[in-house]
Formats: C-alpha cells, structure tokens, sequence
C-alpha cells in the first residue's frame, strides 16, 4: 500500500482482481472503498503521482446545497439530499464558518427573486433575507434581491488525507503514476488491463472495471476499440483571490445566468472566482465515434493567460468592493459535462454498466455529494444480483 507522498507501487504476487477502478480522484476512491464493503481485491489506478490532483482539487470546492440548480428541480433535491450526509461523513474536511449569499440579478437572469424564493420552499433549502449591511455592498440597480443560505466548502488537502486513511484502513491497494491505456475481454469473462507505469507495461485481470477518469472517459475506451461517450470538454479557469476586507468571511453566487461566484477555498487560505462567461476558455466535443482530443495532453501543452481581469471588471459592477481583490493564482482544469446538462444547468451522474464489454462501467459525476447516487448505484446492481 502507497503512503500519502505519491511514488510507484509494485504488484506483489497475483495480479488477478475481484475489480480495478481506474482515476483515483475522491469518486475513483470512494467507489473502491463501497466496493471493498462485498468484494475481496480491489485495486485503484491512478496516472497522477498523487490521489485526489485533478479535479478533485481544482474546482470550486462548494458542497452544493440544492440553490443553484432552479432549472433542475432533480438535481437540486438530489444535492439537497445528500448536503447533511456529506457534512455528518466528511465533518473533518468542511468549512461552514462564513455567511454565504445567493444575489439575483435585475436582468438577464434565468429566475427572478420571487421564483428564487418558491424554488428553494419546494426543495426545503433555508432561505432567509441579506442582512442589511450585506445588501449595501450590492449595486442595487443590477441586483433584485439578496438572500442567505446554507452552503459550505470542503478543504482538498483534508479530503485527500481523510481518503488515503480510510483506503488504508480498507487495506485496498494503489498504483500511482500508473496510466491504465487498454482494455480487453478474455475467454473466461475477466477483463484484462494495460497498464504504464514510467514507459514500462505490465497487464491486471479483473472481474469488473470501473472507468471513473472524468475527462479521460474516452481513451482508454478509444484505445480499447469500445464505443466512446458524447461528451462536453471546458479548459476552465478558476482564479484565486485574495479578498478585500469586507468579503473576506463569506461567499457569493450571482444568478441564474451569465453571472460569478466568489467561494472560499480553504486548503488555499483564498477564494476562487468563476465566471460562466471568462471561465471557460475553449471547448470541444466527444461523440460516440471516437475521441478528438486527449483532455489532459491538451491542457498541458495549451495553457491560456488568465482572465482575472475581466471576470473581476464584470463581477465588480454587481459587487463594487470587488474591486480591490487581488489574483494570487489560478487553478486549470478541463471541465467534462453530459450534453444534455447544457440545456437546464442538471448534474446527473454518468453510470454506464457493461459499456461495450462485460462488468465494464463508466462512471461519471459533476458534483462532489453526486457519489452518494454512485453508491446508490452500486446498491441497486448488487441487489438485482448483477454485481457480486
């Protein structure tokens, strides 16, 4: 078993698995650690020198709590459901001491306050007035309403800590710097893995793989000549900000449309700021005849300048005190989204059982309590015996 500080772990004895999950980002993780509840070997491959890198880290780092998706009702219960359990399972790698702040703009937005307001009655998400002195750091002529609620933040440095103690308490092994490239079923019904490990190959076999690498879904499927997925890639940007003083102690969300949010980012001490408009930097499309683009080769060899300075220019005219916040940094990632998702803002989770080869399943989630709908997932295979 590999200690928290990365390097290469070397099989020892049989290479035969009751399951492999490749990506070791916290839902590659969490899913082996479900897994290991009923089976008896699992292994988790990861390509990064190190668990919980890619996505898992570079993201926004809000644990949602169903009000940003009012034209999803599904995905908003959903998020609802799973807020507290995540807090009461993860309570040592959240954040709560901030006061969190939904704004709805005058124009352009895709809700009013009074829709605002009726949306987050049906899904039971508190909702309570801006206090006064929080609704004066608003420009009142873009803003219609102010509103506080419950959200919180997740420190990624904590999370990745808590997930190596509890893999090693589940005694499960880890690869890291470990590429899993190909797949193939073998005669008796186990499906080989091909695996690179610094340039030199080596093979696993396993009863079910579990393809859970969120933008590299599709190579490993490419490679392996199995259908691919029709996927949404962003190269996004979240910048880090160091706030100014009156907005250093909560966090803002600017909605339903083309608008920002400010989310404290405490591995960092800072916080990021999105924009739907600056974020993304380019974009591209996978469909189910193959993969264009290798997201994570792209990200390395086409990193873009920041857009700090438009996000803040545009963000500052809704929130003037914005002004003085000062880019420390950015985090880069590529983005992976259904299709679909694009038309009401959902995040349901990808879960493709037998894709193209037998107890071959592709799992993807775009939020981070999405792993309790994975598990779920899980729980309902093994109760209709499919998965054992």
């Amino acid at each position: 078993m590999l200690g928290p500080h990365g390097g290469t772990h070397l099989l020892t004895g049989s290479s035969e698995y009751d399951a492999v999950v490749i990506g070791g980002g916290f839902f590659g993780c969490s899913l082996a650690l479900g897994l290991s509840r009923f089976l008896g070997r699992v292994l988790v491959v990861e390509k990064e020198p190190e668990l919980l890198q890619r996505a898992s880290h570079s993201n926004q780092a809000r644990v949602h709590n169903g009000y940003h998706y009012p034209r999803s009702l599904l995905t908003a219960l959903r998020s609802r459901v799973n807020f507290d359990r995540f807090v009461g399972d993860y309570a040592e790698c959240v954040v709560d001491g901030f006061d969190k702040y939904y704004a709805i703009a005058t124009t352009f937005s895709h809700v009013t306050a009074e829709q605002f307001r009726t949306f987050c009655s049906r899904i039971g998400a508190p909702l309570e007035p801006a206090p006064r002195d929080v609704r004066a750091l608003f420009n009142p002529a873009l803003i219609e309403d102010v509103f506080r609620v419950r959200e919180i933040a997740f420190d990624a440095v904590k999370l990745r800590q808590r997930t190596w103690r509890d893999l090693r308490a589940a005694g499960l092994e880890v690869r890291l710097n470990t590429e899993a490239v190909k797949l193939q079923a073998r005669a008796d019904e186990l499906i080989e893995v091909s695996l690179q490990d610094k340039g030199a190959g080596d093979q696993v076999v396993a009863r079910y793989v579990f393809n859970c690498t969120y933008a590299r879904l599709n190579p490993v499927l490419a490679n392996s000549n199995l259908p691919t997925l029709p996927l949404k890639y962003e190269l996004t940007e979240m910048a880090l900000v160091d706030m100014p003083a009156p907005l250093k102690d909560f966090g803002v969300t600017v909605m339903c449309g083309p608008f920002f949010s400010a989310m404290p980012f405490p591995s960092r001490g800072l916080h990021t700021l999105s924009h739907v408009r600056y974020t993304p930097h380019n974009y591209w499309f996978d469909g189910t005849d193959g993969c264009r683009i290798d997201a994570h080769h792209y990200l390395v060899n086409n990193l873009p300048d920041t857009r700090f300075e438009y996000m803040i220019r545009d963000a500052s005219r809704y929130m003037p005190a914005l002004r003085d916040a000062r880019h420390m940094d950015s985090l880069w990632e590529v983005k992976t989204v259904l299709p679909a998702s694009e038309v009401d803002d959902s995040r349901p989770i990808l879960f493709r059982w037998g894709h193209g080869l037998k107890n071959l399943v592709c799992v993807m989630g775009g939020k981070i309590d999405n792993i309790y709908d994975v598990l779920q997932e899980i729980d309902l295979l093994r109760g209709r015996g499919e998965l054992s």
